[in-house]
Formats: C-alpha cells, structure tokens, sequence
C-alpha cells in the first residue's frame, strides 16, 4: 500500500516583527546586521492568548480542508513540538479537543526541529499496520516566549507558527519512497533549554539565572549540519534510485537563510528549487518543514508527480528526510 500526504495546511499568527523591532530588544544588534547573518526580514509572535496548540489546531483545520477529509476521519493524531502548552498532558490531546477528533490516539513527540519528519514516519507506519486509516502530523512551536534577547546569536532567528499534514493511502508511484532518521546523542548540548526538566527542576533559582531560555551553539549547529546532512542525503538518494538532478523540490528545515544556501550546495542541489519561507517567518521549530511545503504546495511549486525533498535537523541532534513523490 503507498502510503503519502493528503492535505497540507499552516498557520502563523497576526503579529509580524521586523528586525527593527528585534534590533530595539537585542544589545548590539542592527537590523543590517540581523538580514546579513540570517536571511530573515520578518517573523511572526503569537499573541499572549495563543498557545502552541491554538497555532496548530489553525494549521490542522487548513489541512483537513485542503485534503477533504472530516476530522472524525482522523485515527492517530501526532504532535511534534519542544513548546507544548504544558509538561503535560500531551499537547495533542489539547489540539484533539479543540478540533473535535474524537476517534483519534493522540500522543507528543519532541525531536525538536526535527520532529515533523520523524512524525511523518510513525504516521507511515501506524497505517501501514491499520490500513485504511488516517493520520494528522502537526508541526508546532511558540518560540517566541523562551528567547533570551541577551543573546543576539539566537534571540534573532526565532518565531511562532505551525504546519499539517494529513496522511493516509495514495495511488501506486506515489507518497514516501524513502525516510532516513538519525540521531547523534553525542551532541545533544548544542541546542537545549537547560532547565525544567528532572535533572534541573524549576525553582527561583533557575528562573532568575535565565535556564528556561533557549540556546544554541550556531556555529557548531552549522558545522554538524553541513558534515552530516549532505552525506545522509546522498545515500537516502541512492538507495532510491534517484540523482539530485530528479529532484524538483528540496523543503529543508527553516534554520537560517544563509545556512540554507550553503546546504543547498554542499548537498548538490543548487539546480532544485529550495523552497524557502524563512525570510518572511524566521525559523519555526518543528514547524518549520510542513510551513515550508504548505507554501510550495499552494504557490504551485509542487504538483503531481513532483519528488520533493523533506530535510529537517535539531536538537538532540537529530536528523529526518523524506523523499516522496508528490499526489494531487
């Protein structure tokens, strides 16, 4: 049974800000500065009464429309995000009540910026086992409100959204051909939120010594990057009998603009079309993946029969691609 995407949908909030507002919150950042390091004009902030849920119920409903399915038609219910609206319970089980899916098993997952394409294989293979059923995979993050504006290396990049996809049998030759996931535990404080968790729970202290704030390492994300993504791709590639020059949509995760156009080379697909959201949203998590594809799909740079090229990496680090042969 071939099994693919449905329906795509996304949602980021009303509020857009621009690098001079950044500029005004962060020490010795201009908006010259910000553009030139990043590639990124604008993001989106959610409003103080949304949460990661309500952006992906948004994304979730567009999905549904765009495949034409009912939402009591959707029997697992996946969530992928590192900003869930509590420690728990799973902020699946929030997105279900707000959209009615009453039949659907839901469940979190967090691999970070990742965790969209590590969830579209679960999906993959929950169908597999249940033929005949459905499956929706969120996206979702809400970044905006763990920033530390201290720290201009990251305080920059990050904003709010959510994307959906909404996955279940296809007609053979089309939907996922292939889907590699990888993690490198070895260098999992690279990107993190200190505090929080059992090893370092919330106390007075935490909060005032700034531990519930997202870090990175961007240089060295950068290099884990361009060392282990490049090679994965060429094999996952090979092992489906295709070249770089077949495929006609590259999605990457939206981590940086510049970075992306140094993967792009490195990876050999500098003749693909990469699509490209991140100068207008900055980078969104999870998000960041199923946002990219729900804009190349409606602007028409995917249709029937396109090979796209999902690629997402975050923490962990961990790393997901996806290639599938596009189904209108």
């Amino acid at each position: 049974m071939a099994i693919g995407i449905l329906g795509t949908g996304s949602y980021v909030p009303q509020r857009i800000v621009t690098n001079e507002d950044i500029a005004a919150l962060v020490p010795d950042a201009t908006p010259e500065w910000i553009l030139s390091r990043t590639g990124i004009q604008t993001r989106r902030w959610a409003a103080d009464d949304e949460a990661t849920s309500d952006l992906a119920a948004h994304a979730a409903r567009r999905a549904l429309e765009h495949a034409g399915l009912a939402v009591g038609r959707i029997d697992h219910l996946i969530v992928s995000t590192s900003t869930g609206d509590f420690p728990q319970p799973p902020t699946a089980t929030v997105v279900q009540d707000l959209l009615g899916a009453s039949e659907a098993a839901c469940l979190d997952i967090n691999v970070v910026c990742a965790g969209f394409v590590y969830g579209l294989e679960l999906a993959r293979g929950l169908i597999a086992a249940n033929p005949g059923t459905h499956a929706l995979v969120i996206g979702a993050d809400l970044y905006s409100r763990i920033l530390d504006f201290g720290d201009r290396r990251t305080s920059v990049l990050l904003g709010d959204g959510a994307g959906a996809a909404v996955v279940g049998a296809v007609p053979d030759g089309r939907g996922f051909l292939d889907v590699d996931l990888s993690s490198f535990g070895d260098a999992q404080d690279l990107i993190k939120v200190a505090a929080g968790g059992s090893r370092t729970p919330t106390t007075a202290r935490t909060v005032a010594d700034n531990g519930h704030v997202f870090t990175m390492q961007g240089r060295k994300v950068r290099d884990f990057v361009l060392d282990n993504v490049p090679p994965m791709l060429a094999k996952q590639l090979s092992r489906a009998g295709v070249t770089t020059g077949d495929v006609d949509c590259f999605v990457p995760h939206q981590a940086n603009g510049v970075l992306l156009r140094l993967l792009a080379e490195h990876c050999g697909l500098a003749d693909a079309h990469t699509h490209l959201v991140v100068q207008r949203y900055g980078n969104v998590g999870s998000a960041s993946v199923p946002v990219a594809l729900d804009d190349a799909v409606r602007s028409g740079r995917v249709t029937d029969g396109s090979l796209v090229l999902l690629t997402a990496f975050g923490g962990g680090m961990s790393v997901g691609s996806c290639l599938t042969r596009w189904s209108a």
